[in-house]
């Protein structure tokens, strides 16, 4: 088991300028944004002048601040290997603290190309499942690359936010076959039904709760779910990808999992954080931790 820190490479449409006191300034397209950031525990190293030429502001609560006009959605281009690109569409509420999509996860995002060149380019397309899919990126980056996506998450807003994604990218052509349901109860019915997947991405929460109030914890059912995952891999499988943003968790303990559930299988292990740098002089130095991951790769 090999530990690596990935770090966001450049994105035209993406930045984050500056950090600390428990607060990010990003940049989103042309807007500009102050977010709540546990992880930030230095000191900015930008004045408060800057920070507050910010278009929009949210609090640990998620409650907004607008500076001027903010338009409630806009989009933003990401350009992937083999010059193909989709479309992700950004927002900000006062309901929820997230923009719809975390620029950390793009390095994954790309790898999805690298793994699908793995397979014949005739025939049927490899399968691809992703597991707690939120807004579709992965599911997308996934289709686009030459997997057969399908993307389950029990949020109906999240579901036709991805759709919306689908459609700004032009793939509707290609539609991902998008599920809304509880990820437990549908990767049991996987099992049973005997289907398999030559890759496999899971990027649980905390908590949550299914379509039907299922109760999700990532404590007591994470490892449950992996071996369910791990008998739905196909033999040519050759990834199973777990992201986590619980700040409790860590990257070793994400790979001591993965080494446990597929003991006996060939591969190897990679863990590590993904990190996004900053562009704001005097924090070109600093990476900020966002996403622990574990990946097997065959």
């Amino acid at each position: 088991m090999t530990q690596i820190p990935v770090v966001t490479p450049g994105w035209p449409e993406y930045e984050l300028i500056d950090s600390g006191d428990s607060r990010k300034l990003e940049r989103f397209g042309k807007i500009l944004i102050v977010r709540h950031e546990p992880k930030a525990w230095w000191r900015p190293a930008l004045g408060e002048a800057e920070w507050a030429k910010a278009n929009a502001s949210q609090d640990e609560e998620g409650r907004l601040t607008v500076n001027g006009k903010v338009p409630k959605a806009w989009p933003l281009r990401l350009d992937l290997p083999g010059g193909k690109q989709i479309t992700l569409e950004a927002r900000v509420s006062e309901t929820s603290r997230h923009i719809g999509l975390f620029p950390e996860q793009a390095p994954h995002w790309r790898l999805l190309a690298e793994v699908a060149a793995q397979y014949p380019k005739k025939g049927e397309a490899p399968k691809l499942l992703n597991l707690f899919g939120y807004t579709g990126a992965a599911s997308l980056a996934a289709q686009t690359a030459g997997f057969a996506a399908t993307h389950v998450d029990a949020s109906r807003p999240a579901i036709a936010w991805a759709k919306r994604n689908q459609e700004l990218s032009g793939l509707s052509d290609r539609p991902v076959r998008f599920l809304l349901d509880d990820v437990v109860k549908f990767v049991q019915r996987e099992v049973r039904r005997g289907n398999r997947y030559q890759a496999i991405l899971l990027d649980p929460p905390s908590f949550g709760r299914g379509p039907n109030r299922e109760v999700w914890k990532v404590e007591g059912m994470v490892r449950d779910l992996l071996v369910d995952c791990r008998t739905l891999l196909a033999d040519d499988a050759r990834l199973l990808l777990l992201t986590m943003y619980n700040i409790e968790a860590s990257a070793l303990m994400l790979g001591n999992l993965l080494q446990d559930v597929l003991r006996g299988m060939s591969g190897t292990i990679q863990v590590g954080e993904l990190a996004v740098p900053h562009t704001a002089p005097g924090a070109e130095a600093r990476l900020l931790p966002r996403s622990i991951y574990a990946r097997w790769q065959a």
